[in-house]
């Protein structure tokens, strides 16, 4: 699926999934993140995530959307503090849980939308006066000046907090996942996390075709 890109120093990867089955994670998949979670709180602390290369990187993205990334935290630096700070993942599904559990091991944030609800073309931009959406466990977002994805009913994703208009629930069949991406991150390391999400899908929720890209400004 194709995502016009109007902001800098960005590049989008892509998984599109049919015929998932959301459930809850299941043991095998809950102990893979609990392991990378125990990995995550052994070789970090709050103080050492600042340093970390991704972590910079996203933080210089988020800059160079006029964003400051203190106070609009990237959904992976949460993900990551919270990890760090032994309050552990909020545990919602398999594909939920997958996109947090990529996350934290690329310190990229990942958006997994329900693909049935989304109407192309889509874009990446700011958002505009008077654009909102209903966020995922909080009140109605005012979106002026942030960086989203659109379609054509309107915003429906960011790399800080998605909307409830997309997001995955046990009626999702056929996914979108976004994962936001430093444009100076290299080619080969967005192609691994990406099929390795695929093969999780496959996997973990039980995929039947997958498709993976990456969509560049133009």
């Amino acid at each position: 699926m194709e995502i016009n890109i109007q902001l800098p120093g960005v590049k989008l990867g892509t998984v599109e999934a049919d015929g998932v089955h959301v459930a809850p994670a299941n043991p095998e998949l809950a102990q893979l993140l609990a392991e990378v979670c125990e990995r995550k709180r052994r070789d970090l602390t709050v103080e050492s995530l600042a340093d970390e290369k991704s972590v910079r990187e996203v933080r210089a993205m988020f800059r160079a959307w006029g964003m400051d990334p203190s106070k609009y935290r990237p959904s992976s630096e949460a993900l990551l503090r919270r990890v760090i700070q032994g309050k552990g993942l909020y545990r919602v599904s398999n594909v939920v849980d997958m996109g947090n559990l990529g996350s934290i091991e690329t310190g990229w944030p990942f958006g997994c939308y329900d693909r049935s609800r989304i109407q192309p073309p889509i874009e990446f931009r700011h958002g505009v006066a008077g654009e909102t959406y209903e966020g995922i466990g909080k009140q109605t977002w005012h979106l002026q000046g942030r960086p989203l994805l659109a379609d054509s009913q309107g915003p429906f994703g960011s790399p800080i907090s998605d909307s409830t208009r997309s997001m995955i629930t046990e009626s999702a069949h056929d996914l979108l996942v976004v994962l936001y991406v430093p444009a100076n991150a290299s080619d080969a390391s967005l192609e691994l996390a990406t099929k390795r999400f695929s093969e999780r899908l496959a996997l973990f929720a039980g995929a039947s075709a997958t498709r993976t890209a990456i969509c560049r400004a133009a």
